[in-house]
């Protein structure tokens, strides 16, 4: 397995690349894997979301406990909605309370695939080929918002809010998700232990099937859905989402939001 990380340098400038002992193997891009040769200390550098994306396809409904949880039906379909590319922070980063909203803000932590090569109307063997590694999502969501209008379930407004899709710590490639974890801390207390193995639909057909819908660009993540423990987040209480063998995302709710002048 290889991980990798974006991070910005002390001029500003954003660098992407494979780390190992605490050094960055600068490359090219994520969609032109190829070494400058530069290698870089980590300790110098500003760690970042490890992928920039264009857009962010979320999941519902692809786990079956949490399907059976809600009575819902399995889909026959991925069930997806866009977060936008504004939405992205990395780990440590705050995700900020929009200032219109004193509601619910809930934490849903998620397995997240991130696209190396562009993708449509792939098979599932030409999916599986086109994803260039693996990340930690929390999908985070204003909870009130989903029905405060009754004609017009709001989606992408609870979930696109700026800081409202954390990503990070990095991009694990050749990554073995199918006896993998993902636990969900919410201030240290654990709140999801669940497996991956228990997805609707695999990596390899979400990228396939959702390809027929829409086309994945390089650094496009597909976030897979969460399962049972989903929660609330308190003002000023932090999340951590870890899977062993990618590593673990932190951000704390800010009471806050920081408005640029």
């Amino acid at each position: 397995m290889d991980t990798w990380m974006r991070f910005m340098s002390s001029d500003g400038g954003v660098v992407f690349g494979r780390v190992e002992g605490g050094y960055l193997h600068e490359y090219e891009s994520l969609d032109q894997p190829v070494p400058t040769g530069a290698v870089l200390s980590t300790r110098a550098l500003t760690p970042l979301a490890p992928c920039a994306p264009g857009k962010i396809v979320a999941l519902w409904n692809n786990f079956h406990a949490l399907a059976a949880k809600l009575d819902k039906p399995v889909p026959a379909h991925p069930l997806f909605l866009l977060k936008p590319a504004g939405s992205v922070i990395g780990s440590g980063e705050p995700i900020r309370r929009p200032l219109s909203y004193a509601g619910k803000i809930v934490y849903e932590g998620e397995l997240g695939i991130v696209i190396g090569r562009r993708c449509r109307d792939a098979s599932v063997e030409e999916a599986a080929e086109s994803i260039f590694g693996y990340t930690l999502v929390n999908d985070v969501t204003a909870a009130d918002l989903l029905n405060e209008n009754p004609h017009f379930p709001q989606w992408c407004r609870a979930k696109g809010f700026d800081t409202f899709c954390c990503i990070g710590p990095s991009i694990v490639s050749g990554f073995d998700w199918h006896s993998a974890r993902l636990v969900t801390m919410l201030d240290g207390v654990e709140r999801q232990n669940y497996p991956l193995a228990d997805m609707v639909f695999s990596p390899a057909e979400q990228v396939s099937l959702i390809s027929q819908d829409l086309t994945l660009e390089p650094g496009d993540v597909i976030a897979c859905g969460t399962s049972v423990g989903v929660g609330s987040i308190k003002d000023g209480a932090t999340v951590t989402i870890s899977i062993e063998g990618i590593g673990t995302l932190s951000n704390t709710l800010s009471a806050v939001c920081e408005i640029a002048l």
